[in-house]
């Protein structure tokens, strides 16, 4: 008997509910992905991966050779390239297993250029997983479903995504013009929460025990009575370990977190329409320094959610390398704001991986 083979299949929340209000027994992908999809067999299995929380939500064994069937199953597409399915084990958002907890078994996060390369793997399905992963993966989901473990989920998290192209490079995104969708903040609003944001976010890193530098023309804000100059662990100076050009830009970035001459994680934060400047500093930085280590994060206002995805996604900054998906998660004001006051007692333990639990990875599917 041929050994099975294990397959990455992609969902979104939305898409995940329509496969399973159709019957859960089928399976569709993009008419590009037809190739791929004939290397499956009946017997592989699908590790059903949830978009937006990264976790997994399922296991499915492929019960059919593959076909072609329009009929409507998903609201966005048709996703004609089709197989039968079985699913063996099925969770909830809640009870589903973030990839992240897995990370010490799994290949994909071994030798990584950056530590959110990883997510190049999760671009496109279906995707053959080397067996020992998929092994590790489907233990992983039978022993969930035997023994959950609830985790809160952010709610905004399993919205639908903006829509991906295929290209040559991989999945981009288009994004509308500056004028689309609507927008209630004033210019005095918008300044009002970037710097209570900007606060928070020093304070945070501050009450962690780690060095923080806040862009040099910020140094003398304050939020409310707390001017920013008066954190202790705030640096007047950032490690001399680059080039002009590059200290140039660093020195520009909202926030930065740093531990010894080492930079933690680096915060743009935009609450205005564009969503562009804070993006242009980070690519700026990636492309003058391409082996930077750094987790980089956008911190938005909620409804800014899918504009920070497109422009992450867009060709410009897929093409750098690594591309910009790889190394910028977003961060929403309320997941900030709710996740520091949950933690207020405790944040002296807190470890900067914590990021991980608040941010959003701004990996796409692609039609």
């Amino acid at each position: 008997m041929a050994p099975r083979n294990y397959w990455l299949n992609l969902f979104t929340w939305k898409t995940w509910q329509e496969f399973l209000a159709a019957g859960g027994d089928t399976s569709g992908f993009s008419e590009h992905r037809l190739n791929m999809l004939k290397r499956t067999k009946p017997g592989d299995y699908f590790l059903c991966y949830l978009i937006g929380v990264s976790r997994f939500i399922a296991i499915m064994e492929i019960t059919s050779d593959p076909f072609k069937d329009e009929s409507k199953i998903w609201e966005d597409s048709p996703f004609p390239c089709r197989v039968k399915v079985k699913v063996l084990v099925g969770l909830t958002p809640e009870t589903a297993v973030p990839i992240k907890e897995l990370k010490e078994q799994l290949s994909i996060f071994e030798n990584l250029s950056h530590p959110n390369a990883w997510t190049g793997h999760l671009r496109g399905s279906p995707a053959r997983w080397k067996v020992a992963d998929g092994e590790i993966v489907t233990k992983a989901v039978f022993d969930a479903k035997e023994n959950p473990v609830h985790r809160p989920v952010d709610q905004g998290k399993l919205k639908t995504r903006p829509k991906a192209f295929k290209t040559k490079f991989g999945p981009v995104i288009v994004p509308e013009s500056e004028n689309a969708g609507n927008e209630t903040s004033s210019q005095k609003e918008q300044v009002y929460e970037h710097t209570e944001i900007q606060w928070l976010l020093l304070k945070f890193g501050s009450d962690m025990g780690l060095d923080v530098w806040v862009a040099k023309n910020d140094k003398g804000k304050k939020w409310r009575s707390q001017r920013f100059d008066s954190l202790k662990k705030l640096r007047k100076e950032l490690p001399l370990q680059f080039d002009a050009a590059t200290n140039q830009t660093i020195e520009l970035i909202d926030v930065l977190w740093l531990q010894g001459n080492s930079i933690v994680a680096a915060f743009e934060i935009e609450s205005t329409t564009s969503i562009y400047s804070g993006l242009l500093r980070l690519s700026d930085l990636i492309a003058m320094q391409p082996n930077l280590n750094i987790p980089l994060f956008i911190v938005a206002p909620d409804g800014r959610r899918d504009k920070v995805i497109s422009e992450v996604n867009r060709p410009t900054f897929s093409r750098l390398l690594p591309p910009m998906y790889e190394m910028c998660r977003y961060i929403s004001f309320s997941s900030l704001r709710t996740s520091l006051e949950n933690i207020s007692s405790l944040v002296q333990y807190i470890k900067p991986d914590y990021l991980d639990e608040i941010s959003e990875s701004c990996e796409v599917d692609f039609e």
